[in-house]
């Protein structure tokens, strides 16, 4: 429930100018007015599971799109019965939307690539809930080396700089060696991950799929106090997703979707952290970056 100024879940994740948009929960549009996000970049959205905290508020962000105007193509990531859902309001209200929705149907319990361009790919994690729940997990491709513009000579041909630029070393037509491609360039900049784990009880199955990332969002709807109660809802605990981010070994955890009954969340981050310490809190409007 939407407590103490904190919202449903949603989240909104830029890649390499690639805007995606996971989960969609009461207030989404409202929240991403609020921090200036302009919501025709989104075009892509990954919606984890069908229970309302992480869908209700798709329905007016996709009529706001329309209303805006909007006549790019939006992808849209689910199981199954979201499109009924989203048929049957538009038919109800007679609306033809400006756009067009692409549905990509998710499969229960596989492991799949669902989304996949020349910079990222998106794969599907497998999760324990008590319905068909999806996490997704965003990968960087390498990426090509860089020119050292501190090193190129004036003078310098293009097609010379081009040759450079794609690691190749730059010969005249006698075969003689003119300029060395590792003399003029930088190594690519690292390539990052993303996992999304929303609403699963401990679930070691994910543990090789999500080792290594950089960042992991993992759920933490109650405190150890808690826990048979985590088990009746198929949830975890602060201590359950930091031992999945400590066996896994990724570098830095967030934990998120708490309980309504924690006006303070202070014991829920104390308890994460005693097990991993890289823990912080996803808090509405917080900002996580991952530099170069």
């Amino acid at each position: 429930m939407p407590a103490y100024g904190r919202f449903p879940s949603s989240q909104y994740l830029i890649i390499q100018n690639r805007h995606f948009l996971i989960d969609s929960g009461e207030g989404t549009q409202m929240q991403l007015m609020h921090y200036g996000i302009g919501i025709h970049k989104i075009n892509h959205i990954f919606i984890s599971h069908l229970h309302g905290d992480h869908y209700l508020g798709l329905t007016g962000l996709l009529f706001s799109m329309h209303l805006q105007r909007r006549e790019t193509d939006l992808h849209l990531f689910s199981f199954r019965g979201l499109d009924e859902i989203l048929l049957t309001q538009l038919k109800y209200s007679s609306s033809v939307l400006n756009y067009k929705i692409i549905f990509h149907a998710l499969t229960e319990g596989k492991i799949e690539t669902i989304f996949e361009d020349d910079a990222v790919t998106v794969e599907a994690i497998p999760l324990d809930h008590k319905i068909k729940t999806s996490g997704f997990l965003f990968r960087e491709k390498p990426k090509n080396i860089r020119l050292d513009k501190n090193m190129l000579k004036e003078g310098m041909l293009l097609q010379h700089i081009v040759q450079l630029k794609s690691g190749k070393d730059v010969v005249s037509k006698e075969d003689e060696l003119l300029y060395k491609a590792s003399d003029y360039t930088l190594p690519p900049k690292p390539s990052f991950s993303y996992a999304y784990c929303s609403d699963t009880q401990p679930f070691l199955q994910i543990i090789e799929q999500i080792r290594g990332v950089d960042l992991l969002y993992h759920e933490a709807t109650f405190t150890e106090d808690e826990k048979e109660r985590a088990r009746q809802t198929k949830h975890s605990t602060a201590a359950e997703a930091a031992d999945v981010a400590k066996r896994a070994d990724v570098k830095k955890l967030i934990i998120g979707h708490f309980s309504a009954r924690y006006k303070d969340l202070a014991p829920v981050l104390k308890e994460a952290t005693e097990i991993f310490p890289t823990t912080s809190l996803a808090t509405e409007g917080e900002s996580f970056e991952l530099n170069d």
